[in-house]
């Protein structure tokens, strides 16, 4: 397990944060609020964090339909900031057979133009950890603002990597320069093969796992493989997971509340197999509902 202190009052809940895009995806059904950091902020206050989302949001009304969400569902939306540069811009997604979404992401939208403040330096200085991916690197302005918001950070923060590699908007160069940021990886088994090729680590998985651990300062990476479950590997660790056989309605954010599980378990500084377990049933919850967000059932939810 990492041994790390968690920050803040003793007694305090963790303070995590999710920073880059919020968003409306447009499901076949209908809409959702969705987006992988604010996806990840949602199912970890679920699991007991005090949360932020960092993004932003169109002057529009999209973007005081988001605000007002996030009202209802009691989340902190002190770090969304409001722009009239960009409206807010919503994804449509397309779900197969089986419940995996195809998502079409339209450019110019306002997580493209966060802007920095002193604020969220204010957040960053706070944060036990923070969820961040390769999306809202597309933007200079959002890049800069997700590295200002790194280096304020504190020594001992968790920087989670969830890739998310998404169309067109990621490279070598924006992958490399992130993990070199990054404490925790997150990516799927069609990520890790994606990075690979990327940085030219061939071999099998064990090899390219190894490879990533001993080249970034990195502790821990999720691997997590659809219906086949997951496996944590990293200094001290190596263990993998079955995962749970649902009745899938679509995968919208599986990933995220998988990531939220692991964050939420390091920072309560659970045993490797608690984090596993967990994750995984919360996972295969999500997927088991129509979009990112359900709520949690109280034996999912419920983590003293």
């Amino acid at each position: 397990m990492i041994d790390r202190p968690v920050g803040g009052d003793i007694g305090a809940p963790p303070f995590v944060v999710g920073i880059g895009e919020i968003l409306w995806d447009i499901l076949p059904d209908g809409r959702q609020l969705g987006g992988a950091p604010a996806n990840f902020a949602f199912h970890a206050r679920a699991l007991g964090a005090a949360s932020v989302i960092v993004s932003a949001i169109g002057d529009d009304r999209s973007g005081r339909e988001i605000l007002a969400e996030l009202g209802l569902r009691g989340l902190d939306p002190s770090g969304i900031a409001t722009v009239r540069s960009a409206p807010t811009g919503p994804v449509t997604v397309a779900l197969n057979a089986g419940g995996i979404p195809h998502y079409t992401i339209q450019e110019g939208a306002a997580w493209d133009v966060i802007p920095w403040t002193a604020g969220l330096g204010d957040i960053a200085a706070r944060a036990d950890a923070v969820c961040f991916g390769t999306l809202a690197q597309r933007s200079p302005v959002s890049r800069a603002a997700i590295g200002s918001f790194l280096d304020a950070t504190r020594p001992d923060c968790l920087r989670v990597l969830d890739l998310n590699l998404r169309q067109s908007y990621f490279s070598r160069e924006t992958v490399h320069g992130l993990l070199e940021r990054a404490t925790v990886l997150k990516l799927n088994d069609d990520e890790l093969a994606a990075v690979a090729g990327m940085l030219s680590l061939p071999g099998p998985e064990t090899r390219v796992l190894a490879a990533l651990l001993g080249a970034y300062p990195l502790t821990v990476i999720a691997l997590t493989k659809g219906p086949s479950g997951s496996r944590l590997f990293g200094r001290g660790v190596d263990l993998s997971h079955p995962g749970f056989r649902v009745e899938t309605e679509d995968t919208v954010g599986a990933g995220d509340a998988f990531t939220a599980a692991l964050v939420a378990g390091l920072l309560k500084k659970r045993s490797w197999e608690e984090i596993g377990d967990r994750a995984n049933r919360i996972a295969g919850y999500v997927c088991s509902r129509k979009g990112a967000w359900p709520d949690l059932p109280a034996e999912l939810s419920s983590w003293p």
